[in-house]
């Protein structure tokens, strides 16, 4: 039940933060959004792995360290967390920002459908590719750096492509941002596809480049 605990409370730390710097229009959240989560994976990663993120359970899953029995209770906690997150955030920014500026209420819409599938799959297969390198592999087994590197690849990825598909790369935090009407539904299987194909992907290279790593 901790592993589970601590997925969820990672998750909502990670999805509030999201919400509740896109809803105050903070210019630089990839920053916050990449640092909170890089002290949340410091947080629980000896704990549960510190996924917080389907994709990634599906990844280390595939990859052969996660028990599947802990599967779908991952991802129903990671999925907890998230709305959670999206309901506390909204009850503090929902009716505006305190000086009388309105919150936006307009959900994004991809522009287009491609590339949006294209940026969630890269930046997903580079989240899961770096997580389990760094996280999972036995060559770089016992160092401090993983937090700080799964931050980073998070918040680059923002950066990046996020006014491309506003920068999942987490079915979870797809699920928060739109609860948080950040994005149309219509945009929520792009998501799904893009960020469970990516991790499937990612899992698959690091088989191919360390197969004696079991």
């Amino acid at each position: 039940m901790n592993k589970y605990l601590t997925e969820l409370i990672g998750t909502f730390f990670l999805v509030f933060t999201i919400g509740c710097v896109v809803l105050s229009h903070i210019p630089v959240a990839p920053l916050a959004i990449g640092a909170v989560l890089m002290v949340m994976v410091y947080a629980g990663g000896h704990v549960s792995g510190g996924h917080y993120n389907p994709a990634v359970t599906l990844a280390v899953w595939l990859r052969g360290r996660c028990d599947t029995k802990d599967v779908l209770p991952y991802w129903a906690a990671q999925v907890a967390g998230a709305l959670l997150a999206a309901l506390a955030a909204r009850f503090l920014y929902g009716g505006g920002l305190g000086d009388g500026t309105a919150v936006a209420s307009v959900p994004m819409v991809v522009a287009s459908v491609p590339a949006a599938l294209l940026a969630e799959f890269l930046f997903t297969f580079a989240l899961c590719y770096v997580v389990l390198n760094v996280a999972t592999a036995k060559g770089t087994a016992g160092n401090s750096f993983y937090g700080v590197a799964i931050g980073m690849t998070v918040m680059t990825g923002a950066f990046a492509v996020g006014n491309i598909s506003g920068g999942a790369f987490n079915p979870a935090v797809a699920v928060g941002i739109t609860v948080m009407k950040l994005s149309a539904w219509s945009n929520f299987w792009i998501f799904l596809v893009a960020n469970f194909v990516g991790a499937a992907a990612a899992a698959g290279v690091f088989k191919l480049n360390n197969p004696a790593d079991v």
